[in-house]
């Protein structure tokens, strides 16, 4: 328990902590490689979040959703942020809009897809957030392109990405090092 008189230092001071939060971004429709740029971009220029890295690009088939669903190019950001979750949350949501997303078939082709994975060791479960997202831990296209740039991640409630990693199907996720994104 906190001593009763004990004093905050960064709420006296004004600062925020610091934490990681990791973003995996997808896209299957029109320019799919300029959806992905564009979603960087507007991630590194959103105040209080700085862009520590970005994984390399796979292309990866898509899963569920209607026959013929287009492959999907995926990758993932980590940042570094003073943001709260719903915040963060909404600008991803807020990205996804700018690229006209439509949510009317699950699972069904899109221009981009912003999801938010965790936030430091952040755990909600709450109808409007999920974190860490529930579905991370399973996923190839988050786990093997998270784990090229921070293979010493972990899921909090999960594990460590690696050996996540070790446990998912990896056909039908190949890694594109022909495509690049610029930060």
């Amino acid at each position: 328990m906190t001593h009763p008189f004990a004093l905050d230092v960064d709420t006296l001071s004004g600062m925020k902590p610091i934490t990681t939060a990791v973003f995996s971004l997808g896209s299957n429709l029109g320019d799919r490689l300029e959806h992905l740029q564009s979603a960087v971009t507007t991630l590194a220029g959103t105040p209080d979040v700085i862009v520590v890295e970005v994984s390399p690009i796979y292309e990866t088939k898509a899963i569920g959703g209607p026959e013929g669903n287009p492959d999907f190019l995926n990758l993932v950001v980590v940042t570094e942020t003073t943001q709260p979750a719903r915040v963060l949350l909404e600008r991803a949501h807020a990205i996804e809009a700018a690229h006209e997303r439509v949510r009317e078939i699950e699972n069904g082709p899109r221009t981009l897809d912003v999801d938010l994975i965790i936030v430091g060791k952040t755990e909600l479960d709450d109808p409007a957030i999920q974190l860490p997202h529930p579905r991370a831990h399973e996923r190839a296209f988050v786990l093997a392109p998270w784990h090229d740039v921070d293979p010493g991640a972990v899921i909090p409630g999960q594990g460590p990405i690696a050996e996540l990693l070790a446990e998912v199907d990896l056909s039908g996720i190949v890694r594109r090092d022909d495509l690049t994104i610029e930060v």
